[in-house]
């Protein structure tokens, strides 16, 4: 399992054969083992393999073509409607129409998903994790009819790998882990952690083509602009509102 950890690469182009029935029952039934807040589970996934749904989805992901070329997208979603029409029928009134609700079950719906990918690669399938699925989180809600209580936070392509690309590059653990306290990142300790990448040709070719001096500017001007993040910011939480997960007398 620590190879499967250590070898995981985004897989964005897929065989068009089936994902057999058992392995798919095998993954999911993996990413129900997964950690959960007091045993709850509050999540749902909606596993969508029809092509007339996927080619609905695909501009809830900005049109890439992965939607539509894996032979199954799961969408994990942050529900607490279950739970609640639980409580409901047996005389307990839930108390979840809240952010912190929504923000329970969306850690919830997380680390299923993290298990599911593990299990999927584990098992000889790709996956690719779209980050898309808050930004349109409206327009998945209306795709896959999801009732009120809940909310999509993930999307994973899942299939049979038709590519094996190079593993993308990450930070240290120099860079991440901080030991007993939090300890805050001098101007020397930044220059250190992002100097291996920002020389890497593919990140210089980057901010070539993007027309930037650095590569954190083609962060910050082109792929999470300002301007969009408090846009999508917005729409999210109008749809936490529109979802029942905004309740603050």
């Amino acid at each position: 399992m620590t190879d499967t950890l250590l070898n995981h690469r985004s897989i964005r182009k897929y065989k068009q054969d089936p994902i057999p029935y058992t392995i798919l029952e095998y993954i999911l039934e993996a990413g129900t083992r997964a950690s959960t807040t007091g045993n709850m589970q509050l999540y749902s996934i909606i596993v969508t393999t029809d092509e007339e749904l996927k080619e609905q989805l695909s501009p809830c992901h900005f049109n890439q073509p992965m939607i539509k070329q894996a032979p199954v997208v799961l969408t994990f979603c942050a529900d607490f409607n279950r739970f609640s029409k639980w409580c409901r029928q047996r005389r307990a009134d839930p108390g979840y129409d809240n952010f912190l609700s929504f923000f329970t079950a969306a850690i919830d719906a997380l680390l299923v998903a993290q298990n599911v990918c593990i299990a999927a690669e584990d098992a000889g399938l790709g996956i690719c994790y779209l980050g898309t699925t808050t930004y349109m989180a409206g327009k998945i809600i209306e795709v896959l009819d999801l009732p009120k209580g809940v909310v999509p936070v993930a999307t994973v392509t899942v299939g049979y790998p038709d590519e094996w690309p190079e593993q993308t590059d990450r930070l240290s653990l120099d860079a991440v882990v901080h030991r007993e306290k939090y300890q805050d990142y001098t101007q020397t300790d930044i220059d250190k952690i992002y100097r291996e990448k920002e020389f890497m040709a593919s990140y210089q070719e980057f901010v070539k083509e993007n027309k930037k001096e650095t590569l954190a500017q083609v962060f910050t001007d082109v792929r999470y602009k300002k301007g969009d993040n408090i846009l999508f910011s917005k729409s999210l939480l109008d749809i936490l509102a529109k979802q029942g997960f905004m309740n603050h007398p």
